[in-house]
């Protein structure tokens, strides 16, 4: 009953906001892939460092009760030792412990899903994405659902890879469809992914996101012969930046172009966190080494 009470109280002040990013950064963040850079994504790495400590607590107080078991009642002699056929309390323990440690961390699971899948009624933007053979569309939209108008847009080439430009500390919705098979939209540091559907499916989620950057973005869905090839760049940048952005695309600037207006010049105008995938395909190549991709030049229109 100490351990259960202790592994308990250890998980719940835990997850009250012990400095759970210090014990995950010294110990490689126990498997997880990081903090991640959006709101949600803290609240799922607080749950999954809180959720291995937990279990290293009670591992440890069950690995103590075993070794003290072989030590202390090791054999001795050949006199058989006194036989006890039941210990009901100790048999309520081992039954009840593994209910109440799996209730308080299915309490926590479903508090942080909850979240995770929480939507707002008036999110500050909506992103529709559109997966299809073998790249991706991002449309940006005046409102939700599938009879709003899209303002802007970017869509992906054998030339370019898609940049998908977003603002930080905004609540951003994302709504999502393909044209053709079975997608998944994952850039893995929101630590979060959700299949793309073809037909009139639309799964939407919803971000915020905490932190500028640029992160590779892929489709983790087995979707055809270049599937390996269909990536995509998030930029994430400041509210003030990203208005800049979608203005010059409102005013028919191209993707590349929009970068610029923003600061990304030259190469940065273009995806950099997708080598060594770089989507090359040649009617007689599949990157191999040596390809010829297209032209810069020929690709601005590609990637509008």
């Amino acid at each position: 009953m100490a351990g259960l009470g202790f592994s308990g109280t250890a998980l719940l002040m835990l997850l009250s906001g012990c400095s759970l990013e210090g014990v995950g950064d010294a110990f490689g963040h126990f498997g997880w892939p990081g903090k991640g850079i959006t709101l949600q994504a803290h609240k799922m790495y607080d749950l999954w460092i809180a959720s291995v400590i937990a279990a290293l607590i009670v591992g440890i107080f069950v690995w103590g009760l075993i070794f003290w078991c072989v030590i202390r009642y090791r054999k001795r002699g050949d006199e058989l030792p006194v036989q006890t056929r039941f210990n009901m309390p100790m048999e309520v323990l081992y039954t009840v412990t593994p209910v109440l440690i799996v209730a308080i961390l299915f309490y926590y699971t479903a508090v942080v899903q909850t979240d995770v899948d929480k939507l707002s009624k008036n999110p500050d933007q909506v992103v529709e994405v559109v997966a299809f053979k073998w790249n991706w569309q991002f449309n940006y939209r005046d409102g939700m659902g599938a009879e709003a108008n899209t303002v802007a847009s970017t869509v992906g080439s054998s030339d370019v890879i898609p940049i998908l430009v977003l603002p930080t500390n905004e609540k951003i919705r994302f709504e999502e469809t393909s044209r053709d098979v079975i997608h998944s939209f994952w850039v893995p540091e929101i630590l979060f992914k959700r299949d793309v559907f073809p037909g009139n499916v639309r799964n939407t989620f919803e971000i915020t996101l905490d932190k500028e950057g640029r992160y590779v973005g892929r489709c983790a869905e087995l979707c055809g012969t270049y599937h390996a090839f269909m990536n995509f760049e998030l930029v994430a940048v400041s509210s003030e930046r990203f208005d800049q952005f979608l203005a010059a695309k409102r005013d028919g600037a191209s993707t590349q172009e929009a970068m610029a207006a923003i600061g990304f010049t030259g190469d940065q105008a273009y995806a950099t966190t997708t080598e060594p995938f770089d989507t090359r395909r040649q009617k007689n190549s599949w990157n191999q080494r040596g390809a010829v991709a297209a032209p810069a030049g020929a690709a601005v229109t590609a990637g509008k």
